[in-house]
């Protein structure tokens, strides 16, 4: 078997060879990626700025920007490369033409890839509650808030589409009862609610 491997392997041209060896780990790799990805676990995965700084990190880590270089842009990039370049040598194609048609089907994979991880991104990120974006909404009062700051009530506000009842305080001097409107004006501690009566 193996000498039926050699014989295959010395038939190949040197185009063909580097093509095999690019083609063989990354499409292994890129099947572990796939793999992990389904089974709610992740690679490693490093993000490459115009500075060559890295970030080390999942990609759903993503802080919302468009990822071009990461490891697994990278690993799509060969594995599709390699693939799109043996199949054009077995189309009889020159290797000017292999090379630039891999090279133009990798980057077309790599910018697939970090569009749908990009989009993969926001909506993860859509569905956790962002406390600022509470600043400004009406809504009313859950629990009564006492008054000058003295405690903590609770109000009803709807953020990001959806209605939340969230810990406030206020500042005023008298304090808001149970079915009062107010708004939401700062907040303290990430978490807690300055709100006036509106």
């Amino acid at each position: 078997m193996f000498s039926d491997f050699s014989i295959w392997w010395d038939g190949l041209s040197v185009i063909e060879q580097i093509y095999w060896l690019i083609a063989i780990p990354s499409t292994l790799a890129f099947v572990i990626q796939l793999i992990l990805s389904f089974l709610g676990g992740d690679m490693d995965d490093a993000d490459f700025d115009g500075d060559g700084d890295i970030d080390h990190g999942g990609d759903m880590d993503y802080d919302g920007g468009f990822h071009f270089m990461t490891v697994k842009n990278m690993i799509a990039f060969f594995a599709i490369f390699s693939w799109s370049g043996l199949a054009c040598i077995d189309a009889n194609l020159g290797v000017t033409v292999t090379l630039i048609i891999s090279l133009i089907c990798g980057l077309l994979m790599m910018i697939i890839m970090a569009t749908l991880y990009y989009f993969m991104s926001k909506l993860s990120h859509s569905g956790t509650m962002q406390m600022h974006n509470a600043i400004g909404v009406v809504g009313d009062v859950y629990l009564t808030i006492p008054a000058n700051k003295s405690g903590m009530g609770k109000v009803q506000v709807k953020v990001q589409g959806a209605l939340r009842t969230l810990d406030a305080v206020t500042n005023a001097p008298e304090a808001i009862r149970t079915g009062s409107l107010i708004k939401v004006v700062d907040i303290v501690n990430d978490n807690i609610l300055i709100v006036v009566r509106n």
